[in-house]
């Protein structure tokens, strides 16, 4: 097992604690609401006869993620990890915070490796990318509102070693 996992956590002070929290959940509930918005537009484009609404459609889906979404992804990891580092949660300790890194980590992956290639494709001129966009935003949301549930239900099983 890693040192993250079995090193006893450097504790924060509580106001500490409480900002890094009150960063990881407003980073949190910002990313999801960045994602629900950016599928709404997502849908909105895929969906429309007009090409000039399309295209203003996939300039917004690009400032969106350039704007809020990458910021708001790694602030959530940021914070997650030094919340587990910091707390009797650790980061590969219990199996539901590593979940939820595994999770906020595939949401990492798809906006680099779908989100944002498809939503180039489509400014570009390459079309094509509705369907593959559409996706993999509605996959963020299930995997943010999923990572949302592990949060305040926090099975406490201890991960088997």
């Amino acid at each position: 097992m890693s040192a993250l996992a079995t090193a006893p956590p450097r504790r924060l002070a509580p106001s500490a604690r409480r900002a890094v929290l009150t960063v990881h959940i407003v980073a949190s509930v910002g990313l999801l609401g960045e994602i629900a918005g950016f599928l709404v537009i997502a849908l909105r484009a895929a969906a429309s006869d007009d090409p000039a609404v399309a295209a203003a459609s996939y300039d917004l889906l690009a400032i969106f993620s350039a704007a809020f979404g990458i910021p708001l992804s790694f602030l959530a990891l940021a914070s997650g990890i030094a919340l587990g580092v910091t707390s009797k949660w650790g980061v590969l300790r219990y199996w539901w915070v590593t979940a939820k890194l595994v999770l906020l980590a595939s949401v990492i992956l798809v906006g680099a490796l779908v989100l944002g290639p498809g939503v180039d494709a489509m400014r570009n001129g390459g079309g094509g990318a509705e369907t593959r966009i559409v996706a993999g935003a509605a996959y963020d949301v299930v995997v943010l509102l999923v990572a949302t549930g592990l949060s305040v239900y926090k099975p406490r099983r201890r991960r088997r070693t």
